[in-house]
């Protein structure tokens, strides 16, 4: 009899469920999106409900569509937006407040004072891989838990993998991943511990966080529709998408082009620290192995053209950008989409989006070019960086996400490169890293039939002129600062 394994993958705007079979080939796919709730300027809430109610009802619509029975499902792997948290009263089991998404930027200011605290500062840094900021999850658990004028030992708190987990589990299971984990910057990814001194510092109760687990590992059975399913995997969606790609090696690296825009270097078992905005943390638990990486993170991508798109409705379809940027005859128009602040290399969270180089002449087919270039250009600010900072010489980038479809983007982002880009012929590299991390647990699959399932792509090469590049990228790092500072205090 066949069997499959099962991705419950849970991302920033919808919820998806997506069967692999043994070859690593999608069966069935059913995505359903959610509501984005924007209370202030700078706020942006998902309601865990909702989450929770999206996610098992596309778990039923993808086996239906598959038309195959849930027994026949060997292992569920479970990958999600990471740094979104959730707290909820254990007894009830309600949230106390909606899910705080990884964009929100309330806690700027506190996270502000925290970095004029050089000493703290530099102790998070140096234990957590991470740099002081809004968002990760440390300042939106403090914010959520000064909310709340209840018995706080009720309380439990969880990115999205511990939240569906613990819900769908009947709350059996309080759990998390070593890369979740790693992404609250309240998680030591030296001692593989929760930090006892940052937890005292934002007011946390170890007794409310998750337990700590390899990314591949049994943690137990969920419940859908009184059938019984065993979670093998739970990883976050970046380092779900670098295992699914196939970087199980040091040095190699990818880009997923999603709601924001996320490179990750593999380097191994080594704690790679960056000076310049680069951030360290864990890949992954596989094998009784904690391997780590470098990240880079730019926070609006896909959610770019969801602008064009949504607000200012010069497209119908993201699909249409490829053709209409194609249409463009301009270079000189430069669109910066700080919506959110800005994330590597600069970490400003008082820039905001800047469009420039208008002329009389500008039509909307430029605005959809120049957008898509951002995309490409805030890959390169990271790219150029994890170079120079981890000293390896890539030769490619290996690139995945909804937007690595359109050919255009990923024209112009292998010349502004200048290196060759691989796209994964199965552009699900998220859903695919949390399979293949349940099938390896599950004894589905072995590293040896993994490496032969990654190994599928499309090569894209550079078609730009060396010196049209440095023209291009000089105008882009000048609109870049243009859109740096522009809430700071005079």
């Amino acid at each position: 009899m066949n069997k499959y394994i099962l991705a419950l993958d849970q991302g920033t705007t919808s919820s998806r469920a997506i069967l692999f079979n043994k070859k690593g080939e999608i069966i069935a796919v059913s995505q359903q999106e959610f509501t984005q709730i924007y209370p202030q300027s700078g706020w942006v809430e998902h309601d865990p409900i909702e989450l929770l109610n999206t996610q098992l009802s596309v778990v039923e619509k993808v086996i239906r569509k598959a038309g195959i029975n849930h027994s026949d499902i060997d292992a569920v792997g479970i990958t999600n937006q990471r740094e979104t948290i959730v707290v909820w009263d254990k007894h009830t089991g309600n949230p106390i407040h909606h899910a705080l998404v990884w964009q929100d930027t309330r806690t700027a200011n506190f996270c502000n004072e925290i970095k004029r605290d050089l000493e703290l500062s530099n102790y998070i840094k140096d234990n957590t891989g991470l740099i002081v900021d809004s968002y990760f999850s440390a300042s939106k658990i403090k914010w959520l838990l000064d909310q709340y004028d209840g018995d706080k030992s009720d309380l439990l708190i969880g990115t999205i993998d511990t939240w569906l987990m613990w819900k769908m589990s009947d709350r059996k299971i309080h759990a998390t991943d070593y890369s979740n984990a790693s992404r609250t910057m309240l998680f030591n990814i030296k001692t593989l511990q929760w930090d006892d001194r940052l937890l005292t510092f934002f007011g946390v109760n170890k007794s409310m966080l998750p337990t700590v687990n390899p990314s591949s590992y049994y943690y137990g059975d969920i419940n859908i529709q009184s059938n019984v399913l065993p979670v093998h995997s739970a990883i976050g969606d970046q380092q779900s998408a670098l295992f699914g790609q196939g970087c199980f090696n040091k040095g190699e690296a990818k880009n997923t082009y999603g709601t924001g825009c996320f490179m990750l270097m593999n380097t191994g078992s080594e704690i790679k620290s960056s000076s310049n905005g680069l951030l360290t943390t864990i890949a992954w638990g596989v094998n009784n192995k904690v391997e780590y990486a470098l990240e880079g993170s730019v926070f609006i991508a896909g959610a770019a053209v969801q602008w064009l798109r949504d607000e200012l409705q010069i497209l119908e379809d993201a699909k249409q950008s490829e053709e209409m940027a194609r249409k463009s005859t301009k270079d000189s128009v430069y669109v910066v989409p700080a919506f959110v602040g800005l994330g590597a290399p600069h970490w400003d969270e008082t820039a905001r989006g800047l469009m420039i180089g208008l002329t009389r002449d500008t039509n909307k087919n430029d605005i959809v070019k120049a957008t898509l270039n951002a995309l490409a250009y805030q890959t390169k600010d990271i790219f150029d960086l994890m170079e120079k900072e981890s000293g390896v010489q890539l030769k490619e980038l290996s690139v995945d996400g909804g937007a690595s479809l359109n050919n255009y983007l990923m024209e112009f982002q292998a010349s502004i490169l200048e290196k060759v880009v691989k796209r994964s012929q199965n552009h699900e590299s998220t859903a695919k890293g949390a399979v293949f991390m349940a099938g390896l647990s599950s004894g589905f699959w072995d590293m040896d039939a993994l490496k032969k399932i990654s190994n599928d792509a499309d090569y894209i090469n550079p078609n730009l002129k060396e010196q049209k590049v440095k023209k291009l990228y000089h105008k882009w790092k000048k609109a870049v600062q243009l859109a740096k500072g522009w809430l700071a205090e005079d």
